[in-house]
């Protein structure tokens, strides 16, 4: 699983963004385990959201952030990329962002998406 930490920081609250190749929602609540167990740092991580599109159609989770599963959804959708957890986390700063927190998980998901763009052209695919 790649993890890029501390993509966006704002009134107190910070954001990461993670993901991997991924083909069912049990596998996805694995990695997404595995990640709050990786480090002590995620653990202690107030949001987890994530999303997936399997061959059975399409996953996602809030874990308490309400509407960011299907914002990372809605990305991976247009994208088409398939079999690909996506996971947004969430450290909580203590001032409510309002909008701004979709704006945010939208933000972390195209680095990530940019990210693995970035790292297939490198690789001569």
């Amino acid at each position: 699983m790649q993890i890029l930490d501390n993509v966006i920081a704002d009134r107190g609250s910070k954001y990461a963004v993670s993901g991997g190749p991924c083909n069912r929602e049990a596998e996805a609540k694995a990695m997404v385990e595995a990640l709050r167990k990786s480090r002590k740092k995620f653990a202690k991580a107030t949001h987890h959201s994530w999303a997936l599109i399997t061959a059975d159609g399409p996953v996602k989770n809030d874990d308490g952030e309400s509407g960011a599963g299907m914002v990372i959804l809605r990305m991976l959708e247009r994208e088409q990329l398939t079999g690909h957890l996506v996971v947004v986390t969430r450290w909580y700063g203590g001032k409510p962002l309002g909008g701004d927190r979709f704006r945010h998980v939208q933000d972390a998901v195209r680095i990530y998406l940019d990210q693995c763009a970035a790292a297939k052209a490198g690789q001569g695919g």
